[in-house]
C-alpha cells in the first residue's frame, strides 16, 4: 500500500508526477497561506507532508500519529517545528542549494535599484512628475567601483560577491570563521572584523541564517557606524 501524502500548494507537475508515482497524493489547489487548522485535519491521516509556505507547528505534529517525513520545498525549514520532530523522529528534508544563485541576483538587483533609485524614477514617470532633463534629478549612487560588504559569506554571500566583482567593487566579507584562502583568492574578497564592515562599506549585503546570535544584527549601534550614505540590502531572514 503506497503511503498517503498531502502537498500544501499546488507545485510543478514534473515535481508532482515523480511523488505521484510513489504514493497516494492529496494536493490542496489553492496557492495561498494554509491556515493552521486546515492543515491539523489534512495531517491526521498520512504519513508524509510536502509543505510550501506552510507553518508545521507542534500542534500539526500532535494531530498527526501516522506522520513519518515532512519535505520543505525550498531552503528554510524556520517554518517547521524541528524539535517536535526531533521528539518524534520525524526526519525533515529541505531543497538546500536551489536558490543560491537566484538569491543573489535578486539582492544584486535590488542594490542596483536602490543605488539607482530605479523604483523612485519609474513611480516619478507613473506619476506624471517628470516634466524636463535636470540636473541632480534622480541621478542616485555610483555602483562601480564601491565597497561591497558581505554580512555572512557562504555560498550566497559568495555568489554575490562575485556579482560585485563584475561591477569592480573592493569586497569585503564578515563571518565568524574565516573562509578558506583559496576562496578569498579566487573571489578577490578581504575578510575584515564586523566593525570594519560596517564602517568601510558603501553598500552592505546581509546573508546569514536566522539564529538567536543574528537576530537583529541591525540595529541602531550598526546604523551609526555605517556611512550616512550606505546602502543596506536584507536578503536574508
Amino acid at each position: 500500500m503506497k503511503p498517503k501524502v498531502f502537498v500544501t500548494r499546488p507545485l510543478p507537475a514534473e515535481a508532482l508526477e515523480i511523488l505521484i508515482r510513489q504514493a497516494e497524493v492529496t494536493i490542496r489547489p489553492d496557492d495561498k497561506p494554509l491556515p493552521e487548522e486546515e492543515l491539523v485535519k489534512a495531517a491526521r491521516e498520512v504519513e508524509g507532508l510536502l509543505v510550501a509556505g506552510a507553518c508545521v507547528s507542534s500542534k500539526v505534529l500532535e494531530s498527526s500519529a501516522k506522520l513519518r517525513a515532512i519535505s520543505n520545498a525550498g531552503v528554510g525549514y524556520d517554518n517547521i517545528d524541528i524539535a517536535g520532530c526531533n521528539a518524534r523522529r520525524i526526519p525533515v528534508t529541505n531543497a538546500a542549494g536551489v536558490l543560491e544563485e537566484t538569491t543573489a541576483d535578486l539582492a544584486f538587483a535590488l542594490l542596483l535599484a536602490a543605488a539607482r533609485r530605479i523604483v523612485e524614477g519609474d513611480r516619478y514617470i507613473r506619476d506624471g512628475r517628470w516634466k524636463e532633463w535636470q540636473w541632480g534629478l534622480m541621478h542616485g549612487a555610483e555602483v562601480h567601483g564601491k565597497t561591497l560588504g558581505i554580512y555572512g559569506f557562504g555560498n550566497i554571500g559568495r555568489a554575490m560577491a562575485r556579482r560585485g566583482r563584475g561591477f569592480s567593487m573592493r569586497i569585503l566579507y564578515y563571518q565568524r570563521h574565516r573562509a578558506p584562502e583559496s576562496v578569498e583568492k579566487e573571489i578577490g574578497a578581504q575578510f575584515v572584523d564586523r566593525e570594519t564592515l560596517l564602517r568601510e562599506s558603501d553598500f552592505i549585503s546581509l546573508h546569514v541564517p536566522l539564529t538567536d546570535e543574528t537576530r537583529h544584527a541591525i540595529g541602531g549601534p550598526e546604523l551609526a557606524l555605517m556611512k550616512p550614505t550606505a546602502i543596506l540590502v536584507n536578503t536574508a531572514r
